[in-house]
């Protein structure tokens, strides 16, 4: 009986570390973990100056009224000091480390053409990172004188399942902005969604074509760009500054 208890108790705590790892994430749980491992040390010491003393020596002595005293005086002194310590704030002027770069491995811009009809897919995929196997990009072939609906996906694929590049964005939809550029003739690309501040961002936008021709199409996110510099909220990346996340371009044909 005693074994089954031990396997049960053992069983769900395995389960539940478990379901916390996947329900956190790396980074929550290691800190799940962290202080956990605090509060097992924290009663191990409590276990071995305070509550094991007073099962093997209390019961010897003369004074015990004395020895009971003098324990509840170092139970209060160690539960002021463990609360002092638990309690303690971080300081203002600690630095504050920023968000790391979003790992993207796959970038999917949509053109669905208005009116109906079917959508062009501009992909990038590069599922090993900088320094391996290369992308696999692939551009499309747009009509002349149409307007298309754009929709910007991004994964990151070495997770599983996927992270959504995507969600994250648009929850610091501030600290983004895409940008569009093109040496097609005729071909422009309009923000069509906007931050709280009323700034583009570039997860949705409309392209227009006019005329024929080919070229490319190339598009790039970056982090923490200055919205308020001069053209930046036309499209304009030249004074925008901030760091690229990613920057990918698209051969492109206008027929």
């Amino acid at each position: 009986m005693v074994l089954f208890d031990q396997a049960l108790v053992s069983g769900v705590n395995f389960l539940i570390a478990i379901l916390l790892a996947r329900l956190l994430g790396i980074e929550d749980f290691g800190l799940y973990v962290f202080g956990w491992m605090l509060v097992l040390f924290v009663s191990s010491v409590q276990l071995a100056f305070i509550v094991s003393p007073l099962f093997t020596i209390y019961p010897k002595q003369k004074n015990a009224s004395n020895y009971l005293g003098g324990l509840h005086v170092v139970q209060l002194g160690f539960s002021i000091v463990t609360f002092v310590l638990s309690s303690c704030k971080k300081k203002k002027d600690d630095p504050i480390i920023p968000n790391e770069e979003e790992v993207i491995t796959s970038l999917n811009y949509t053109l669905s053409p208005n009116g109906g009809g079917t959508p062009v897919v501009l992909s990038f995929q590069d599922l090993d990172g900088d320094g391996g196997n290369a992308p696999i990009i692939t551009g499309g072939t747009l009509d002349s004188n149409k307007t298309y609906t754009g929709s910007l996906v991004l994964l990151n694929e070495q997770e599983n399942p996927a992270g959504d590049i995507t969600a994250e964005i648009l929850e610091e939809d501030e600290d983004h902005q895409f940008f569009f550029k093109t040496n097609i003739a005729g071909l422009t690309v309009a923000y069509s969604d906007q931050d709280e501040d009323g700034n583009p961002v570039g997860l949705q936008s409309t392209a227009t074509t006019a005329g024929t021709g080919n070229g490319t199409v190339t598009v790039i996110l970056r982090h923490e760009p200055n919205k308020s510099a001069t053209g930046v909220v036309n499209g304009d990346i030249t004074n925008a500054g901030g760091e690229t996340d990613i920057e990918v371009t698209f051969n492109v044909t206008v027929q």
